[in-house]
Order: structure tokens, then sequence, then C-alpha cells
């Protein structure tokens, strides 16, 4: 997946690799002391323009990138549980479909 300025990749083992500019989604462990932000265990990864999404495979969710782009979703951490899918739009928003619909 690519933002704008940036690239993300799954390793075999979960973890995630990213580079390009960093504030569009180019270092995903900026935020390694957040723990929502920490790509881990990670099954799937979407991007808009300057922000990358994450799903574990716990079904929570993992963000980095631009703020603008919602790359910070600290206040919406708690409604990012038992997701299934997100997706990104070119614009700077995520979707994300829960399994309760």
């Amino acid at each position: 997946q690519a933002t704008d300025k940036a690239f993300a990749a799954i390793l075999a083992d979960g973890s995630v690799v990213a580079w390009g500019d960093i504030d569009p989604g180019g270092d995903p462990y900026d935020f390694a002391d957040e723990d929502y932000f920490t790509p881990r265990d990670v099954q799937q990864v979407q991007a808009n323009d300057g922000a990358f999404a994450a799903i574990r495979t716990d079904g929570s969710v993992a963000t980095w990138g631009s703020n603008l782009f919602g790359g910070r979703s600290l206040e919406v951490q708690d409604q990012l549980r038992n997701v299934l899918h997100i997706q990104a739009t070119s614009r700077g928003a995520f979707a994300a479909i829960k399994e309760d619909g």
C-alpha cells in the first residue's frame, strides 16, 4: 500500500516495514510508545493520501501518518475492536467494517 509519499508492506511475521516521507506514514514506529499506533500482528493494511491503517489479527486497528488523514486514531480507539475490513478514501478518511456489522 502507499500514501502520496510513503509505502508500507506486511512482513511474514506480521510486522510492518514502511519507507518514504515520515509525515504521511514513512515511519510506523514513530509513535511506538503508543500501543494503538504500533503495527504488530498485522493482517491487512490500507492507505489513503496521507496515512495508513492496519488491522491486527485480534481485530484491533493501528494507524500512523498524518493526523489530517486519519493517522491518529486515539479518539476512536475504543470503537476500533473486532474489525474485519478497512476501506480508505483518497481524501483522508478510513471506514471500518466490524464483526457486528
